[in-house]
C-alpha cells in the first residue's frame, strides 16, 4: 500500500520542534529551532508572531528535506502550542502586539481584580484558579493598551495564529480549542462554551473571542503562498490541534482515568485523569483542564519554570547536566536541609504573582553539589503538594506508576527523587517529546486516516523503572511538609 504522511508540530516556550511521521505512527524526520524571548524588562516575556510563524514554516520544510519525502504524500499538519499566554488578531488575522508569554507576570493587578470580584464563580465554571493566564491577560491589554485593544478582532493561541497565517483565515475564522478552556478566565468548562455572565462581569464582549472546537477539527488548507514557504502542498490540510501539555499527555498514552503523568519541561507539569468534573474551589491551586480524549480531564498544577531554574543553575556555575546530575547522586536525600523555591516569575498554583525564588537553610556546609539537588526535590515537593490535594478531591485515584515525559526524565536521579518523594514508580517514556507525535495523529485522525485516537497512542517506556526506597520516602515526608510550610510563609511576606 502506497505510503502517506503527516506534520506535526510542537510550539514551546524554548524553541518549535517539527517532525514528520507517516500515517501509521513511524518518525521520519524532525526538525528544531530555538525560540527568541523578548525580556525587556522584568516580569515582561514576549515573543513577535513573526518569530513564532518563521519557525514553523521553517521547520516544516527542514523536516520535508530530511526525509526527502514527496510532498504531495504529506496529508495533514496538526500543531500545538503554549497554553497559558495569549495574543491577539485583526479582522484580517495580522497580529495586534507581541505574543504575551504565559512567563509575563505584568497583568498582576488584574488577577487581583478578578479574584476579589468572581473568583469562586471562575473556579467553578472554567475549572481553573485565577493565575497568570488568559484572562487577567486581557484585561491587562483592554485597559493598559486600549488603542491596541479597540483594534482587537480576536484572541487567539500561538498556534491558532499560525494556521490562520498558513490557511489565509479571516477573524471570524477563527478558534481555541477545548483544552485550554481551563486558562481563559470566562469559559463554561463543561458545556464547551463561553459564559456571558463572566464576559459581562469583566466587559469582555463575546464577539472578541474565538469559537471552541474539537482539537481534530479541519480549520482550513494551505495557501498557494504558505506552501511555497513551507514546502508543503497548496490544500494541504490543517487542524485545530490543542494544547502543548495536553498534547503531551496524549502523545504519553495518558487516554484513560486513574493515571499520574509528570511533564519534566520548561514547565513542570503534575497531572492525573479523570472522569470527574470536581473544580479545586477549597485548595484553588488544581487547573481542571480537559483531555483531548472527549469526557476525560486531566486536573493539573505546575511550576511556571521548573526545567527553568535548572537551566539558570548551569548559566550561574557552568559544567553540563550530566556533571551536576552526577553530583546530585552524592548528596543524602534532604541535601542537609536545604530548600529551593522555585517560583522566580511568581507561583502559579494557587496564584501568588509577586512570589520570587529562593534558597532557604544555606550553611556554611553546603555546596553547589547541594543546591543543584535541592531544585531537584523541591519539584518534587511540590509534586506532593499537588498529588495531596488531587487525592483529596479524587480519593479513588490509585496510580500504579508515574508516567514521566520531558527532557528532564534524561536525569536518573531527578525520576528517582520523584518516586522516592511521591511513594510511586516512576516510568519514563522511551520517547520523551510526546507531543508531536500527539499533534501529527491529531491530523491524522481528523483527515479520516486513522480511526481510533486512543488506540494510535502507542506508547513505549524505557527498561528502567525508578523504585521508591523505603528509606528515603520516609525522609521525605517530613521534608515535603517543611517545604509546603516554607511556601505558606513566603506567601504571607510577598
Amino acid at each position: 500500500m502506497e505510503q502517506h504522511y503527516v506534520i506535526g508540530v510542537d510550539i514551546g516556550t524554548q524553541g518549535t520542534k517539527t517532525a514528520l511521521f507517516s500515517v501509521d505512527g513511524q518518525k521520519v524526520a524532525e526538525s528544531f529551532e530555538k525560540s527568541e524571548l523578548i525580556c525587556p524588562a522584568p516580569g515582561e516575556v514576549c515573543q513577535e508572531p513573526e518569530e513564532i510563524y518563521g519557525s514553523v514554516v521553517r521547520t516544516i520544510r527542514q523536516s520535508i528535506e530530511r526525509a526527502g519525502v514527496p510532498k504531495e504524500k504529506i496529508l495533514a499538519l496538526g500543531m500545538d502550542s503554549q497554553m497559558a499566554g495569549i495574543m491577539a488578531v485583526d479582522k484580517d488575522f495580522k497580529a495586534v502586539g507581541p505574543y504575551d508569554s504565559w512567563l509575563d507576570t505584568r497583568c498582576a493587578p488584574y488577577i487581583m481584580k478578578m479574584k476579589q470580584q468572581a473568583e469562586d464563580e471562575i473556579i467553578r465554571k472554567t475549572g481553573g484558579p485565577v493565575t497568570c493566564t488568559h484572562g487577567p491577560k486581557i484585561l491587562h491589554r483592554k485597559y493598559e493598551f486600549p488603542q491596541e485593544y479597540a483594534r482587537i478582532a480576536k484572541f487567539v493561541l500561538p498556534g491558532t495564529y499560525v494556521a490562520g497565517r498558513l490557511c489565509g483565515l479571516k477573524a471570524e475564522d477563527a478558534y481555541i480549542d477545548y483544552t485550554h478552556l481551563h486558562f481563559t478566565g470566562f469559559a463554561d468548562n463543561q458545556n464547551k462554551s463561553w459564559d456571558s455572565g463572566l464576559l459581562m462581569e469583566f466587559g469582555i464582549e463575546k464577539e472578541k473571542m474565538p469559537d471552541i472546537v474539537s482539537p481534530w477539527k479541519v480549520v482550513g488548507a494551505l495557501t498557494k503562498a504558505a506552501a511555497e514557504e513551507s514546502g508543503l502542498s497548496e490544500g494541504t490540510k490543517v487542524v485545530a490541534g490543542c494544547g502543548d501539555s495536553a498534547a503531551s499527555a496524549l502523545g504519553a498514552g495518558i487516554v484513560e482515568k486513574n493515571m499520574i503523568y509528570d511533564v519534566a519541561g520548561t514547565a513542570s507539569i503534575f497531572a492525573c485523569s479523570t472522569d470527574n468534573y470536581t473544580p479545586d474551589q477549597n485548595e484553588k491551586t488544581i487547573l481542571f483542564s480537559r483531555s483531548v480524549i472527549d469526557g476525560l480531564y486531566t486536573p493539573l498544577a505546575y511550576i511556571s519554570g521548573g526545567g527553568l531554574c535548572l537551566k539558570w543553575f548551569l548559566e550561574q556555575h557552568g559544567e553540563s547536566y550530566a556533571y551536576w546530575n552526577r553530583e546530585a547522586e552524592k548528596i543524602e536525600a534532604g541535601s542537609r536541609g536545604l530548600y529551593f523555591v522555585p517560583h522566580f516569575s511568581g507561583r502559579t498554583c494557587p496564584g501568588v504573582p509577586d512570589m520570587r525564588g529562593a534558597f532557604s537553610g544555606l550553611s556554611f556546609y553546603h555546596q553547589a553539589g547541594h543546591m543543584y539537588r535541592s531544585i531537584l526535590e523541591s519539584i518534587a515537593y511540590e509534586y506532593h503538594l499537588y498529588f495531596s490535594i488531587l487525592k483529596e478531591q479524587n480519593p479513588h485515584i490509585a496510580p500504579q506508576a508515574i508516567y514521566g515525559a520531558g527532557g528532564g526524565t534524561k536525569s536518573g536521579i531527578f525520576n528517582q527523587i520523584k518516586a522516592d518523594v511521591l511513594g510511586i514508580p516512576y516510568r519514563p517514556l522511551e520517547d520523551a517529546d510526546t507531543a508531536v507525535y500527539a499533534s501529527a495523529m491529531l491530523a491524522a485522525f481528523g483527515i479520516g486516516r486513522i480511526p481510533d485516537l486512543k488506540a494510535a497512542m502507542k506508547v513505549q517506556y524505557k527498561e528502567e523503572i525508578y523504585m521508591p526506597q523505603k528509606g528515603n520516602s520516609g525522609l521525605y515526608k517530613g521534608y515535603a511538609k517543611q517545604y509546603a510550610r516554607l511556601l505558606k510563609l513566603l506567601g504571607e511576606f510577598y
